[in-house]
């Protein structure tokens, strides 16, 4: 029987696309650069090119938060400092959130009946901050940031830094839950728990990242974790 939930944030609990959007088109106009959509697509494969770096450890969490608006900037031909352009898209971005449909309901009940874990890659001051404002801390045993933690997803020292930290924990009883392949479920598929895929978009899985499970929502996965206990 599974005890011990470990949940993805973004664009599995809250929209993130949404609350991006918003942070992202307030700084870039405070920093002289209209967010058009020929920016903002622009902007987004930048980031994406990003953050697989990281996953892949070829860049650091600093390079990436800053370097994706050196590049956007100067691809765009405006002259900005862009740690300053980091730094206040953070302020922006951690200030809102958006759940998405079913999403705060499926936590509150999910905490009624198992261990709940947040599992985040996201930078400390803009996650802590999207909780707060989603008030999401009473529902959780832990949350694990990867910037807290030393580590970030799919990395096999962040699920074992998380797994240190639960009393009485036993890998054949946990699952991680979230939309991104190459973060979550590789992740938890290489420390060796169950993985559960929330595809939203009916994508079809590479065969080298196959998820235990595939729901398309959070509000699905206590059904699933029904049937799986039996």
């Amino acid at each position: 029987m599974m005890e011990f939930l470990f949940l993805d944030l973004d664009d599995t609990i809250l929209d993130f696309h949404k609350a991006e959007a918003v942070a992202l088109s307030k700084t870039i106009r405070e920093f002289g650069l209209e967010p058009t959509r020929e920016v903002l697509d622009r902007y987004h494969v930048i980031n994406k090119w990003h953050w697989e770096q990281l996953e892949l450890g070829a860049l650091t969490r600093e390079e990436v938060l800053v370097n994706r608006f050196g590049q956007l900037f100067r691809e765009f031909s405006v002259e900005v400092e862009p740690t300053a352009c980091a730094r206040s898209y953070e302020k922006n971005l951690s200030q809102g959130h958006w759940f998405l449909p079913g999403a705060e309901e499926a936590v509150k009940r999910l905490h009624e009946k198992y261990r709940l874990f947040l599992a985040s890659n996201g930078t400390a001051t803009v996650q802590h901050g999207r909780l707060t404002s989603a008030n999401l801390y009473p529902w959780f045993e832990k949350v694990f940031v990867s910037q807290d933690i030393g580590y970030n997803k799919p990395s096999t020292a962040y699920f074992e830094a998380c797994f240190a930290r639960i009393p009485g924990f036993d890998k054949r009883k946990a699952m991680m839950v979230g939309d991104s392949l190459t973060s979550d479920i590789k992740g938890g598929r290489d420390a060796g728990i169950t993985t559960v895929w929330v595809n939203a978009e009916g994508k079809t899985a590479p065969e080298e990242i196959r998820p235990d499970y595939e729901i398309s929502a959070l509000s699905e996965l206590e059904a699933l974790l029904e049937r799986i206990d039996g």
